[in-house]
């Protein structure tokens, strides 16, 4: 099962505008580029997510494609948390085939608080 329509990030100009102007965050195995979307209208825009993952990582497409599944289930059971207004770029490095779900959860959240995007939360408060 994947993300809802309005959290996918699929243009390849949105990747672009978050690579270029996005600021980032890195953990031990993930890389967060997070940028924030403007609205000239003044409606809540939800966060759009979107999922990289090398063949650097991988040349085998049904490892990265596993990848992607994990990092796709722990954003979804981050999302209920997640400000919205923002496109979010998450990478995998290399190092990252080794990482199990949990791994996957954990990491996900903790760079989240520190962009300060999951509202609520403390640093102090990780998983």
């Amino acid at each position: 099962m994947g993300l809802p329509k309005h959290n996918r990030l699929k243009q390849p100009k949105a990747f672009q505008a978050v690579y270029s102007q996005g600021k980032r965050y890195q953990s031990h195995h993930l890389v967060l580029r997070v940028l924030p979307q403007t609205n000239p209208e003044n409606k809540t825009i939800p966060t759009q997510f979107g999922i990289a993952v090398s063949q650097k990582v991988s040349k085998k497409a049904v490892i990265r494609n596993r990848l992607k599944r994990q990092i796709r289930a722990a954003i979804r059971v981050l999302l209920p948390s997640v400000s919205p207004g923002y496109r979010i770029v998450i990478g995998i490095k290399r190092n990252g085939i080794e990482c199990k779900y949990e791994h996957f959860l954990r990491e996900l959240k903790e760079l989240l608080i520190n962009a300060e995007i999951i509202h609520g939360h403390k640093r102090e408060h990780i998983l």
